[in-house]
């Protein structure tokens, strides 16, 4: 009994130190990213922009296929992984990856003609595809490390793969190799991110195949990458498509919006979800403290999340007044406020879907998927049609709304309090946007307005949240300095 409870301890400490690390070390990396993406959006246009999001959703189709669940199945897995799991994992992934591969090589040119790229589109597609297989071999290594809850050395291959990327991208762009740059860009990702996996997380791939280990990873792994291939038929695929119904110019618009919308999540929400699937999958069998878990990180993205959505909406029209040679995005203004109402009840929904699919119940996710993608199908082409390329935002934001409903169902299966870790985010938030919209009405439309208007936006809402939250702030950072000071 005092083994499970160090145990408890133990993993507890690892998450929160794991949450911690995640978020300071890719603090660097996500500020990086976001100042070379807004470089990359005053360097090219919006065309080549919609080029490189288009191909790059079609591409996703391949990776969705290419893994059937069987990192997660790994990952969830209650026992200690035998060497029959890995080589049996191994052997499936790259069968179907180098298929897939193979397939994607031949038909690239028909990819190519189909969108009327030219030849630089065409070198595009037939990279993106090798880089599969580079993708593919990084999943044991990576596997290894979050079984261990290793997030500390997890995290390193991602912050070299997105500095190489952007670095790349941004200097070739400079230099005017326009969609080449694209290119050259993700080939050095996939290079430097597999060298350095496998120099922190050493693994020795070996040949073997075993029907018992195949049969019960797949039982799992297929259901759940089957919420994958939905979220895959919800997103890229719809892309895809308006590729062939938008021009690029407003598939660009659209690439542009969803990037900033959704930036909050991919800096936050990524960095608590990576570290909470094994989280609560070692939970998974102490309902207390599991609830516990879940609260404490619902808690911690919607009170990040939500004012960086909320300040990003108020001050996005007078950024691109401001910016030199940024007008160009202006048209897509309306399409950035509708993907942050996705952003917004996106930071409750995954936080639950992440949860479920810990607990072994990933056939609840695979029913609100299948519902989400029939709803983003059924509404988008008629908005598009009345519209136009704003119709795939007001799809976004209806659709997104209705995952409000995950709420009940999490609570069926734990016993955790929502409410209060949503609304109080919500409101001080809210408060903070209105704020920040009245001082901007009697300011001048300046540099230093601006940055007035966004110092005191943050004071605003820290204060605030010191108003409504003190106990429980004091208590997380009591929790996360020990769990750092102390960990094993």
């Amino acid at each position: 009994m005092e083994e499970n409870l160090l145990d408890l301890e133990l993993i507890k400490k690892r998450a929160i130190s794991g949450v911690v690390t995640f978020t300071l070390r890719t603090f660097f990396i996500q500020i990086f990213t976001l100042f070379a993406y807004f470089l990359l959006t005053k360097l090219l246009e919006p065309y080549i922009l919609g080029v490189f999001f288009v191909v790059s959703a079609f591409i996703n189709l391949f990776i969705y296929f290419s893994d059937i669940g069987l990192a997660a199945a790994l990952i969830q897995k209650k026992e200690e992984l035998s060497k029959h799991d890995l080589a049996t994992t191994f052997i499936i992934q790259q069968a179907i990856i180098l298929t897939l591969v193979f397939l994607g090589l031949i038909f690239s040119s028909k990819i190519a003609a189909f969108y009327n790229l030219d030849s630089q589109g065409l070198l595009l597609i037939r990279v993106l595809i090798f880089s599969l297989i580079l993708s593919s071999l990084k999943t044991i290594p990576s596997i290894l490390l979050e079984r261990k809850l290793n997030f500390g050395m997890l995290v390193i291959p991602q912050i070299a793969e997105n500095v190489i990327f952007y670095s790349v991208a941004v200097i070739l762009s400079f230099l005017g190799y326009g969609i080449s740059s694209f290119t050259w860009a993700v080939l050095a990702r996939g290079v430097v991110g597999l060298a350095l996996i496998y120099a922190l997380s050493p693994y020795v791939p070996t040949l073997g195949f075993n029907k018992i280990v195949a049969k019960k990873i797949t039982s799992f792994g297929i259901p759940f990458q089957l919420n994958s291939i939905l979220a895959l038929l919800k997103d890229d695929l719809l892309t895809v498509v308006l590729g062939k119904i938008l021009s690029f110019s407003e598939m660009g618009y659209i690439s542009w919006s969803q990037k900033f919308a959704f930036y909050p999540l991919r800096f936050f929400m990524d960095s608590v979800n990576k570290v909470t699937f094994p989280t609560y999958s070692r939970l998974q069998s102490h309902n207390q403290e599991l609830g516990a878990a879940i609260e404490k990180s619902l808690f911690f993205v919607t009170y990040l999340v939500y004012p960086s959505v909320f300040g990003l909406v108020a001050i996005a029209p007078r950024l691109i007044q401001l910016i030199p040679k940024y007008q160009k995005w202006e048209p897509a203004l309306p399409l950035l406020f509708l993907f942050a109402i996705n952003a917004i009840f996106s930071a409750v929904s995954t936080t639950f879907t992440n949860a479920l699919f810990a607990i072994g119940r990933p056939k609840i996710v695979l029913s609100f998927m299948v519902f989400w993608t029939a709803a983003t199908w059924i509404l988008t082409v008629p908005l598009v049609s009345k519209f136009g390329y704003v119709g795939v935002g007001l799809a976004s934001a209806i659709v997104a709304s209705t995952s409000i409903a995950t709420v009940y169902f999490i609570k069926k299966q734990i016993p955790i309090s929502v409410a209060r870790n949503i609304l109080g985010p919500f409101i001080i938030s809210l408060l903070m946007f209105l704020s920040i919209k009245l001082i901007q009405s009697v300011l001048s439309n300046s540099v230093s307005s601006l940055i007035l208007t966004i110092i005191v936006g943050v004071i605003i809402y820290f204060t605030t949240s010191i108003v409504f939250f003190k106990k429980q702030l004091i208590d997380d950072a009591t929790t996360i300095i020990s769990s750092l000071i102390f960990k094993k």
